[in-house]
């Protein structure tokens, strides 16, 4: 799917990591994974086991120099809980060179707040199995 044309299906992007990058990064990814946030611990036990849609989802997981908060690699989707943080200017300006380069790639970004996956956990889920649903279809069409 390209960016500017979300939920069409096309061949799946290159997302690999070259071998240098993994190893700057790799410990921060175990770190995230073994101390998610609150919201982002919420959100994995309702994305992992394939429990959206029957899709696997990844937490934590290295596309780059980046490291996103979940990703999809059969549907090319990434999931980015923010939390306070996200609104300081220099995270502002980081999160979107991060997000050029994601779409660069034909992924997809869903971006929901710490608070808005904490207090709607299921409006959140709902949004992600809308969106996994309509891409499943267009991939079948």
């Amino acid at each position: 799917m390209k960016a500017s044309d979300p939920g069409q299906p096309t061949e799946r992007p290159n997302t690999h990591t070259e071998r240098k990058i993994y190893d700057n990064i790799k410990e921060s990814a175990r770190h995230m994974r073994k101390h998610p946030t609150q919201a982002e611990d919420a959100l994995w036990q309702r994305l992992r086991k394939r429990q959206v849609k029957g899709f696997r989802f990844r937490r934590q997981h290295a596309i780059g120099p980046y490291i996103a908060d979940f990703y999809c690699f059969e549907a090319s989707l990434v999931i980015e809980v923010d939390g306070g943080i996200h609104d300081e200017p220099s995270q502002a300006e980081y999160d979107e060179e991060r997000q050029q380069y994601l779409e660069s790639l034909d992924l997809l970004v869903l971006r929901f707040t710490n608070a808005h996956v904490i207090n709607n956990a299921d409006a959140v889920v709902e949004v992600i199995g809308n969106w996994l649903a309509k891409y499943a279809a267009s991939r079948t069409a």
